[in-house]
């Protein structure tokens, strides 16, 4: 998905802060947007802002993933309270994967609270917290306060990171080769998750 991405941020100019955006929104707030690379293209568009290949500052990248992030996971809590215990009891789909669910409902479960600050950091796991709050009935106050510290610390830090690493000669010539290492280094976790969990299933006859 990065390698579809990163060609559209060079062409689009100014206007990849919208599409930046809506992947960060989707990845957040859509239970379907699990597969988005979040980290992989924040770090990407920090390195094309310091490179000017994106003509914008860097705090107004920051601020419109920051907003983007936050209102996902706003969206991600009412899905999870409003439609949460039917949505969590469906069979697996091609768009939905219970074992997801199940992996962000002992993240929750484990952190509490902080679960939602924490699971930002984590692929595939950020994607379902907000909606295990909502099916937990997390008061919506302290849930809106974890999502604004947990934006705010996810949008500045990865941006930041591209900033910095994309001033970097050696950086700024392969960003495509090593935002793509990235994206793969950050599945990894998820696989090898996935690999034990189909393991430890028994055998249907």
């Amino acid at each position: 998905m990065i390698a579809i991405l990163t060609p559209l941020l060079y062409s689009l100019g100014p206007a990849a802060l919208l599409l930046i955006m809506a992947v960060v929104f989707a990845e957040s707030g859509l239970l379907v947007g699990f597969f988005l690379p979040g980290d992989s293209l924040l770090f990407l568009a920090g390195a094309l802002v310091a490179s000017h290949v994106i003509a914008l500052p860097i705090w107004l990248l920051g601020f419109g993933v920051f907003a983007a992030a936050v209102l996902g996971d706003q969206v991600g809590y009412s899905i999870g309270r409003r439609l949460g215990p039917r949505l969590f009891s469906r069979p697996d789909s091609r768009l939905f994967s219970q074992a997801n669910a199940d992996r962000a409902s002992q993240f929750f479960d484990h952190h509490g609270s902080g679960a939602v600050i924490l699971a930002r950091f984590v692929p595939v796991i950020r994607t379902f917290v907000p909606a295990v709050a909502g099916v937990a009935h997390m008061p919506r106050r302290r849930f809106s306060i974890y999502n604004l510290v947990g934006g705010a610390a996810w949008s500045v830090s990865i941006v930041t990171v591209g900033y910095l690493f994309g001033g970097i000669t050696f950086v700024a010539a392969h960003i495509e080769l090593i935002t793509i290492g990235l994206a793969a280094l950050s599945v990894v976790p998820a696989t090898v998750a996935y690999a034990r969990n189909r393991r430890g299933r028994p055998v249907r006859a």
